[in-house]
């Protein structure tokens, strides 16, 4: 036994980058919200980025720790606690047996994640760790965490002897994006709008409702209309497409997003800013800017080479501190 779940907390569960190939048949990639913040988490504690985590909203849950084992958070901050004492996101630290992680306040961002050095063990389906709850597949017994739960690690540090905090934290400024401005190219269905809409979308204001989740955030804006009434053939969507909704209002397709739909795809959410994104929580404001393709396949390569960096850089430390092989 290595990680108890003393407390659940209200969606927690476990995810890796996602499972492809199998839209075709009705089932949907799924993985994490945040895949930057994933990546990030495992880049820090030495593991390749793919690597399964745990992610959970807040409130959070309450873990205790059965075995050492080497960490890190991700994501947002929901004022991260060991034994008491504050812990940083993005900063990777030690637990031995006995320390308690807690989660005392929202302070950002919708969707956490932690890493262990090694990974969990879970249970895999279609190539994939994530969890699908629609079949109770993958993750840990295709399911969200309950109070009792015991997760295994798949390395154990037996040389550790006490808990702390590592002398070094990512500077995640380098990943260059903004939760106020979102990048988007345009869709195949861009030109359904009416050029007035068209300049609505890039001038204006839009709030994400509570009537957002896994699937999708909905937005609530200035109304956009159609010039082209045609009804669309239900056709491919990805993490990210724009969906333009019979009232004129705009819905955002997140990671459990459905395989087909048949709203106009007016836009998609470059790459790069989807870990922007999928932090706003409901009531935040943002507007979008419209960017070339070059401009996207850039600001992912920008992105790829930061993590790269980062993941080199932390296995260096770890290796100098003798805390991995």
């Amino acid at each position: 036994m290595s990680l108890l779940i003393h407390k659940a907390g209200i969606q927690d569960r476990f995810h890796d980058k996602g499972r492809f190939g199998w839209q075709h048949v009705g089932i949907n990639p799924s993985g994490a919200m945040d895949c930057m913040a994933m990546q990030i988490a495992n880049a820090l504690v030495g593991n390749d980025t793919e690597v399964a985590v745990l992610e959970f909203s807040f409130p959070a849950p309450l873990i205790h720790f059965k075995q050492s084992a080497l960490l890190c958070l991700a994501g947002a901050d929901f004022g991260a606690m060991l034994n008491g004492k504050p812990l940083s996101v993005y900063q990777p630290f030690i637990v031995v047996e006995g320390c308690v992680l807690s989660f005392t306040k929202w302070k950002t961002g919708s969707y956490a994640y932690l890493a262990v050095h090694g990974g969990f063990l879970l249970h895999k389906w279609k190539g994939s760790y994530s969890t699908n709850l629609k079949v109770n597949a993958g993750g840990w017994h295709g399911r969200k965490l309950k109070k009792g739960d015991e997760i295994n690690f798949k390395t154990v540090f037996s040389k550790i002897t006490e808990a702390r905090t590592l002398p070094w934290l990512a500077n995640t400024s380098g990943l260059s994006f903004s939760k106020e401005k979102i990048r988007v190219i345009t869709g195949s269905e861009w030109n359904w709008q009416t050029k007035a809409s068209q300049k609505i979308f890039t001038k204006h204001s839009y709030k994400v409702t509570k009537e957002s989740d896994r699937m999708g955030y909905r937005l609530k804006g200035e109304k956009l209309s159609r010039q082209v009434k045609d009804e669309l053939i239900s056709s491919a969507v990805s993490f990210g497409t724009l969906q333009l909704l019979p009232d004129g209002q705009i819905i955002i397709l997140m990671a459990d997003h459905q395989t087909t739909g048949g709203y106009p795809r007016i836009a998609h959410v470059i790459s790069a800013d989807r870990s922007a994104v999928t932090q706003l929580r409901p009531g935040e404001v943002f507007s979008f800017e419209v960017v070339s393709l070059a401009v996207a396949e850039e600001a992912y390569l920008a992105q790829s080479r930061w993590l790269q960096q980062l993941a080199s850089g932390s296995r260096y430390q770890l290796k100098a501190n003798d805390l991995i092989a």
